[in-house]
């Protein structure tokens, strides 16, 4: 077999279902070898689109997501989706052709060294030069991609070595078992446990492994223990849980920064610090034990006094068997805490003015989703709205990024989990800003036939820069502009268009096109008028002497 047919056979051996791609003619050998393959290609309008698919495969499947373009601009359009997975710990391996490099009579064309481009910004980087070599990088690139931190990685396949001959094959696969925690960090962490007075246990987002997500509960009963989560932690414990005291959607100067000061012990599951900080350590004050896959990487504002570095289910497992409840915790000033968050949160999450406030967004969304649906968040200040507002029933329920944090994945994201799940209700919820960066995806979403509701909010400028703008007390100047009709482009791509055109609509649109299969673009005008008084002058009027 030639070394494209070789490529594609240890994909397929890897357990790779979907590539989602624009193609070149570098990659005709590649794309003829995919024609006979067990494999679907998902042909996209923007190589962004590609990339934050096969991010979210990965996010959402623990496996390998792929993606594939071109030479040049095709490459270069992946460093987004590239960065966005290399943050966000989700496993991806993106193919990218390129001229001949054995014999080339087109000198220096579109050629963009593109393996030095993603050395930044993957775990791995390499061309392949001999197609022989295809079954030993494949599976050292896949293994790779997967190894804690899962990342990016990226090949470079030659059109003239796509072309070779070949006889190797495939390698197996098999899993790797991650470390056992050390017994002697165990009894370390049992006893700072035991020995704090008001004991916090924040959940992150590499919490949300299978095993993880069943083995917190467990803790949580047995110890009683308050938690928070970040944003990319949401849905790991579901967030109806009584000790559940809310997502640390703001780094500081939240209600759930009163229970955070006031902790003597933080234990943090799954966090690190390339997602934004939902705490700031100082120095002699609260105590942090680091639950991970890895070691804490020391910064400013994380400096955890012990590391308990292995499998996090392990670790959570030997935590639960080893605790007892300790005489010493009081839990009562979290009990107040909580009331204090969930009465905050409740604040004009009825209030139907119009436009519609993102409270009331929030809530109508909530009321509309089954405890399995999806949300995927572009970004935007809404963001910050359903990551402190709405409450995540389960893992992967709520997709957002809080690591690269780019626009223009969001509708992206909705369609990965619309493919892999098409049986649970998803939708994209975006702004006008990030929406129509990456919009032209419709036409994909239309053309699989995806069911799916894509949410627009409408303020007809970059709303959270100008919610920032006017909070450093600059004059408002280059955030506004102009959008279409987005019933008219909803429809221009084969897909239902809507307008919410009052508060009373929105729900029962959310509602009937739940139901209805096909993609959904429903325009919702926004008001961001609370934002400054509600997340900036309410928040610091509060005081942590709770009632």
């Amino acid at each position: 077999m030639k070394a494209s047919d070789l490529f594609v056979k240890a994909l397929e051996n890897e357990g790779v279902e979907y590539i989602f791609g624009i193609p070149g003619e570098e990659n005709l050998d590649f794309l003829d070898s995919l024609r006979g393959s067990t494999i679907k290609l998902i042909l996209t309008r923007h190589e962004q689109g590609a990339g934050f698919m096969a991010a979210t495969v990965g996010r959402l499947t623990g496996k390998v997501g792929v993606c594939l373009a071109t030479l040049g601009p095709g490459a270069t359009n992946l460093v987004t989706p590239a960065a966005y997975a290399q943050l966000g710990a989700m496993p991806m391996m993106m193919i990218t052709g390129q001229k001949p490099v054995k014999k080339s009579k087109q000198g220096k064309f579109q050629v963009v060294d593109i393996v030095e481009m993603m050395h930044p910004i993957t775990k791995f980087t390499k061309q392949l030069i001999i197609g022989d070599s295809v079954p030993v990088i494949v599976r050292g690139a896949m293994r790779i991609a997967l190894e804690e931190r899962p990342g990016a990685v990226h090949l470079e396949l030659p059109e003239d070595v796509a072309a070779e001959e070949c006889t190797s094959e495939p390698f197996e696969v098999h899993t790797v078992n991650r470390a056992h925690p050390d017994d002697i960090a165990i009894c370390k962490a049992v006893e700072m446990i035991k020995q704090a007075k008001m004991p916090l246990l924040l959940v992150g987002a590499a919490a949300n492994r299978n095993r993880t997500c069943r083995a917190l509960p467990a803790f949580l009963k047995k110890t009683g223990i308050y938690f928070i989560n970040t944003q990319m932690g949401k849905g790991v414990v579901d967030e109806r849980h009584p000790r559940f005291l809310g997502t640390a959607a703001l780094s500081d100067n939240d209600y759930i920064h009163c229970a955070i000061s006031r902790a003597d012990l933080i234990i943090n599951v799954g966090h690190d610090v390339v997602e934004k900080p939902p705490f700031f350590m100082e120095h002699g004050g609260t105590k942090v034990i680091h639950v991970n896959y890895f070691a804490s990487k020391i910064d400013d504002v994380y400096f955890p006094q012990l590391d308990i570095v292995g499998d996090i289910a392990h670790t959570i497992e030997d935590l639960t068997e080893a605790l007892e409840v300790s005489p010493n915790w009081d839990f009562s000033y979290y009990a107040t805490v909580k009331k204090q968050v969930d009465d905050n949160l409740a604040m004009m999450s009825d209030d139907s003015r119009y436009p519609i406030l993102p409270q009331y967004l929030v809530a109508m969304v909530r009321k509309v989703m089954p405890s399995n649906g999806i949300i995927a968040l572009d970004n935007g200040v809404y963001k910050i709205w359903f990551a402190r507002n709405y409450k995540a029933h389960g893992p992967n329920t709520v997709l957002l990024d809080n690591a690269l944090a780019t626009m223009g994945a969001g509708l992206a994201s909705a369609m990965a989990a619309s493919l892999i799940y098409p049986d649970k209700k998803v939708i994209a919820i975006c702004g006008d800003g990030g929406f129509m960066m990456n919009s032209q995806e419709l036409e994909t979403a239309n053309r699989l036939k995806l069911n799916l509701v894509v949410i627009v909010l409408r303020d007809n400028a970059y709303g959270m820069i100008k919610w920032k703008q006017m909070g450093s007390g600059f004059p408002d100047f280059g955030l506004d502009y102009g959008n279409p009709d987005f019933v008219k482009y909803a429809e221009s791509y084969g897909c239902e268009g809507h307008r919410v055109d009052s508060s009373e609509e929105l729900f029962r649109f959310l509602e009937v096109h739940l139901e209805v299969p096909g993609v959904h673009v429903i325009e919702v005008p926004v008001d961001y008028s609370e934002n400054q008084r509600v997340l900036i002058d309410g928040l610091n009027s509060k005081t942590c002497a709770l009632r």
